[in-house]
């Protein structure tokens, strides 16, 4: 096997955040329901742009926010998306590039606009995301670098693409590839709506190349059908080698070859903002587990305890 040249490639969405606060009224008369993630149409989008206050604006994406997570940790990143040729696709570009993530995938002009996410932040630090999918969402196998993705580490792959065929096929390619190459195949469920609608599809993903599965509790627990967490996370334990699994303010559990590592959470004083939360967790986990040399044929629970990632 060469030597990787990243320690984490992620396909995913290549979204533009724009994130701006508001209470909670302003929520229920757009009816946006809290802390969930929901996909809106241009006219919405445009709507709520127009009647929110001041904002942020950066590159965004959960696959993408990791990639920057782990190239703020000293990590080698890259990231594969979709943006269009226009204003958002030059932010989110610029951006990427600007936090140390290599992103060369050409921009697409004339079709869909560069995706965009608007992020309300009401005052307990809960964010609610109104997602207008654009272009991202057609990526398809002919922009799976295959030089890239041999050359990582770890492929990391993001729920949130799996919806259109082309992404599907994309997503498919990426696994043989690394495969192939004897690299690690990363999964993120994203959110339980993506669990709801592709949850089959999902599973014989991961029975059939992913060797570290990421989720929340809702997740897991929408993947297997199961109100019980111990029970999901016990057949996740069974589909693959690495199961990561948060659950807010009860912490995290990580399996790993079978045997189970409850993490605690850090308190904190006060949660000021939740936006990309779940992703700089992966973050972490990913440089972490990446610096530590796994490999697919790697006991991943043994080397992660006798370098200390896991108690």
């Amino acid at each position: 096997m060469t030597a990787a040249r990243y320690a984490v490639v992620a396909i995913g969405n290549a979204i533009v955040d724009i994130i701006g606060r508001c209470d909670e009224a302003f929520l229920d008369r757009h009816g946006a329901a809290k802390g969930s993630m929901r996909l809106v149409d241009a006219e919405t989008v445009q709507q709520l742009y127009s009647e929110m206050g001041p904002a942020i604006e950066i590159s965004g994406g959960s696959a993408a926010n990791t990639m920057v997570g782990v190239a703020s940790f000293g990590g080698k990143a890259a990231f594969i998306g979709k943006v269009a040729g226009d204003e958002f696709g030059r932010i989110f570009r610029h951006d990427i590039g600007a936090a140390g993530v290599d992103f060369s995938t050409a921009p697409v002009n004339g079709k869909a606009p560069t995706s965009r996410s608007l992020i309300l932040v009401t005052p307990d630090g809960e964010r609610t995301m109104n997602t207008f999918l654009g272009i991202s969402t057609d990526l398809d196998h002919g922009e799976v670098d295959a030089a890239t993705v041999e050359s990582a580490q770890i492929v990391y792959l993001e729920g949130y693409l799996f919806d259109q065929p082309q992404a599907k096929a994309a997503f498919r390619q990426a696994v043989a590839i690394a495969g192939k190459a004897g690299r690690t195949v990363a999964l993120t469920l994203s959110d339980g709506f993506c669990v709801e609608r592709h949850r089959d599809e999902f599973l014989d993903l991961i029975r059939g190349g992913v060797g570290i599965l990421f989720a929340n509790e809702s997740e897991i627990t929408s993947l297997y059908q199961t109100p019980s967490f111990a029970e999901a996370a016990r057949r996740a334990a069974a589909d693959t080698r690495l199961a990561v699994l948060t659950r807010s303010a009860r912490g995290s559990v990580i399996i790993a070859d079978g045997k189970t590592h409850e993490i605690p959470v850090e308190p904190v004083a006060q949660v000021v903002d939740t936006t990309g939360a779940g992703d700089l967790y992966a973050a972490g986990f990913l440089y972490g587990l990446s610096s530590i040399g796994a490999r697919p044929q790697t006991n991943l629970g043994e080397l992660a305890r006798t370098r200390g990632l896991i108690p």
